[in-house]
């Protein structure tokens, strides 16, 4: 399937996305639970306790980002400079398609914070992924993103931090909504890493153990 979506173009991935969301959707709900999809703001520790959850359950930790770089064989930058936000929407989905269909049994999967904005991507999304919500404090993700050593925002002076800040409350009121779609939420306010990787591990449908009926 992956093969003959790579060869559609932009109408007709739509098309065949329309098709396909409307004979499968949440058909498989046993199948899409075992697909865990993090999704949220910078800074919520997305990555962070993605790949601690895989490693928990004993699945590949994919990030979404990345895996589209690889469906259109170059950096982000380059595909949003050739092909513009609608042409990394399309290769967007393309790696949605593959990561379900490569990782039909169980993956963990780290989406950007932008995706819930994409009303067909953030569909698809939640067709094939139980998507979880990690919340936090605009605060919050302010500070991890620095810690993380990203000091581009906040830099230049102690206006521009304030005004990044106020930048990242408005992006967060903006999407609070859309985030809220999600399956379930974990709040990773003033939890430390090991506190919320267990809310997330109580929070995520139990892994379905294979060979046992």
């Amino acid at each position: 399937m992956h093969g003959l979506l790579a060869r559609l173009d932009d109408a007709q991935l739509d098309d065949a996305y329309q098709l396909l969301a409307g004979n499968f959707a949440r058909a498989d709900e046993q199948g899409r639970e075992q697909r865990i999809a993090l999704i949220g703001l910078r800074g919520a520790g997305k990555s962070t306790l993605g790949a601690q959850l895989a490693a928990q359950r004993g699945v590949p930790f994919v990030e979404l980002d990345r895996e589209t770089e690889r469906e259109a064989g170059t950096s982000m930058n380059e595909i949003l400079l050739l092909h513009g936000q609608a042409g990394y929407r399309r290769y967007e989905r393309r790696a949605l398609f593959r990561i379900a269909e490569v990782h039909a049994d169980g993956v963990v999967m780290t989406t950007g914070g932008s995706i819930v904005s994409e009303l067909e991507t953030f569909e698809l999304l939640q067709s094939r992924f139980y998507c979880v919500w990690l919340k936090a404090s605009p605060e919050e993700h302010m500070s991890r993103v620095v810690a993380q050593g990203d000091m581009r925002p906040f830099e230049s002076s102690r206006g521009a931090t304030s005004e990044a800040l106020d930048d990242l409350r408005r992006i967060l009121a903006s999407r609070e909504a859309l985030y809220a779609r999600a399956d379930t939420v974990v709040d990773t306010a003033a939890r430390t890493v090991k506190q919320s990787l267990k809310d997330l591990e109580r929070a995520v449908p139990a892994l379905e153990a294979k060979g046992i009926k």
